[in-house]
């Protein structure tokens, strides 16, 4: 009975230290959340290889890898667009999965080092990201704008013509 116990513990031990922890409790893969302001954007998400992963309309649930290769969490862009609206991008990136840590207890170096990196569990992503598309804007040549500038972006020969304002 003794020898039965013993050989069970050892079993448990071994497929902890041949696995890795966030691979374990946590996903290589998340679902991320997309909206926009107004709704009824068109996105389309690349990864940080340029590829197109996903495109659709917002409101909208998206499943995006974690990782991007071994020891390389992924990073999207997502570009938002809407007709009369200014086009938005954002990116979404990957941080360190807190479970990762959890190998120092539970799933030993190969875990950290080897089984976590390859599958992506290391990494996670937000659970959404929105964007605020700002109503487009035109300029024709007949409306005047203001620019703003410093002193050292202004040409020598318009220094003569600037005039002091007393504050």
């Amino acid at each position: 009975m003794k020898l039965k116990k013993t050989l069970a513990a050892c079993a448990v031990a071994a497929s902890m230290t041949l696995t890795g922890c966030a691979s374990i409790i946590s996903d290589s893969q998340y679902p991320v959340s997309l909206q926009s302001t107004p709704d009824g954007a068109s996105f389309t998400v690349t990864n940080k290889s340029g590829v197109t992963v996903h495109s659709g309309i917002t409101p909208s649930t998206v499943t995006l890898n974690s990782g991007a290769g071994f020891f390389q969490g992924e990073t999207y862009q997502v570009t938002f667009k809407k007709e009369g609206h200014a086009p938005s991008i954002i990116t979404i990136d990957t941080s360190l999965d807190g479970w990762y840590i959890g190998n120092l207890l539970i799933g030993g170096l190969i875990g950290m080092l080897i089984v976590d990196p390859a599958t992506g569990a290391m990494w996670k992503l937000p659970p959404s990201a929105t964007a605020t598309l700002g109503k487009q804007v035109t300029a024709n040549g007949s409306e005047k704008t203001l620019k703003i500038v410093t002193i050292d972006q202004i040409p020598e020969d318009m220094k003569s013509q600037l005039v002091a304002i007393a504050h």
